[in-house]
């Protein structure tokens, strides 16, 4: 009895410590995304200063930062596998932080290009660390859940960059809002350094699915061949076209069509996404983690219905004549996009080698950046100028509207396909990827 309740105390302070974990993470999720979003509240101020066009406005919060984020990606999330993944997840956050803060110093179209490439790739080694030290501090049964409350750092991180960037901007300038929304980032990064415990890796998974890296190629090679994986990494990069497009061009939008000033826009707005974006995760990963427990395809079911029923949503809120009808059919719509975050995340982890999971999930983030980040935001750009003749200062919802529907229904097939898929790996028809 006296050696059992030493174990049982210690395995009661072990669940409460992966708590203090999840919340840590999920902080730096919320500086993350807040130092990268808060450009789309400063957009127009920016816009004004330097006489920028939508399209350079749709590279600076596109290419400049996802192509580095990716590039960067990569070698660190190899890195992570094999080395200290919080030490990693510390740096990462402290020199994103600190290009932030940079980014108030431009002076031009390049300089604050080169700023925002710098966020992208201190970034871009802070996320495939993060849900690879979840992945070994939740069952797998717990995953999505975890993963699902982790993104809340997404959903309050776009929150507070605009109800913070705007209010910052109102009062001391769009250059000081970049300044003081950064160096806190700092501080966050020596608390998780010297705090946050390095789990054993891969203790929550199957013996055969070892710790070992494979060389690189061979590891690409095997993500390629796991059915699971792709599929899931199209839709999702499909379903953050949708979420980059509204993050980022939704402030925009109200200033154009609404009379609003920067402060009001980016605290209604803000607050829109806080209270669509907080049950939304949480409802999308218990819907998951309940219901595939009688079967396993609605891991991607679930995203699949969740953007399905988004789509109309958004069409009414970009459409819409006042402030009131916008503001309300985009809070139920978020809530129903946000079904996918959680489960998608968990997908791409669970159906890789534990050796392998920094690196699957930066190779998701590989299309979820290119297409949603790059892409996406420069594609709506173009299309807006090019609009602006016939539709004026409605070109940009249009442009907004048209992305969002075609990445809905091409999100919505592959979450249908990885759905077969990932019966037959749980069956062990097929397997996960193997070095």
């Amino acid at each position: 009895m006296s050696e059992k309740q030493p174990a049982q105390s210690e395995e009661q302070d072990e669940g409460r410590y992966r708590y203090y974990v999840l919340a840590l993470l999920t902080v730096a999720a919320v500086f993350s995304i807040a130092d990268r979003l808060v450009l789309s509240i400063l957009l127009e101020d920016i816009k004004a200063e330097f006489n920028f066009t939508d399209t350079e406005l749709g590279l600076l919060t596109g290419l400049a930062f996802a192509l580095f984020y990716v590039l960067a990606g990569f070698p660190i999330a190899r890195l992570a596998d094999r080395s200290n993944r919080k030490n990693i997840v510390a740096a990462s956050l402290a020199f994103y932080s600190a290009m932030t803060a940079l980014c108030g110093a431009a002076v031009g179209f390049w300089s604050l290009f080169l700023a925002r490439m710098g966020v992208g790739i201190g970034e871009g080694g802070a996320g495939p660390p993060a849900v690879s030290l979840l992945a070994d501090y939740f069952k797998k049964h717990e995953l999505a859940r975890a993963m699902s409350i982790h993104t809340w750092g997404a959903v309050l991180g776009t929150g507070f960059g605009l109800i913070a960037g705007g209010a910052l901007a109102a009062a001391f300038g769009w250059r000081m809002a970049f300044v003081l929304l950064g160096l806190p980032g700092l501080g966050l990064g020596l608390l998780i350094y010297f705090t946050m415990r390095e789990p054993p890796r891969g203790r929550y998974s199957p013996q055969e699915l070892n710790t070992d890296q494979a060389r690189f190629s061979a590891t690409i090679q095997s993500f390629l061949k796991n059915k699971v994986l792709m599929y899931t990494c199209l839709a999702w990069a499909l379903v953050t076209t949708i979420g980059y497009a509204m993050a980022i061009w939704l402030a925009p939008i109200m200033l154009r069509n609404f009379e609003m000033d920067t402060a009001n826009v980016g605290l209604v707005l803000g607050l829109t996404f806080i209270v669509g974006g907080i049950p939304g995760p949480v409802i999308g990963g218990m819907l998951v983690d309940h219901l595939s427990k009688t079967d396993v395809r609605w891991r991607a079911w679930i995203p699949a219905i969740g953007t399905l029923i988004c789509l109309p949503l958004y069409y009414l809120c970009l459409t819409a004549g006042s402030l009131t009808a916008f503001l309300g059919f985009f809070v139920v719509g978020y809530l129903f996009f946000l079904f996918q975050n959680g489960p998608s995340i968990a997908i791409i982890q669970t159906s890789t080698r534990t050796g392998e999971r920094a690196t699957a999930f930066a190779f998701a983030l590989l299309f979820n950046n290119m297409c949603g980040q790059a892409l996406g935001p420069f594609v709506i750009g173009v299309t807006s100028d090019s609009l602006a003749p016939t539709y004026g200062a409605e070109s940009l919802n249009m442009a907004v509207l048209g992305t969002c529907f075609v990445a809905g229904i091409g999100a919505i097939i592959f979450y249908l396909l990885a759905a077969g898929e990932i019966r037959k790996q749980e069956a062990g028809l097929a397997q996960p990827s193997a070095g």
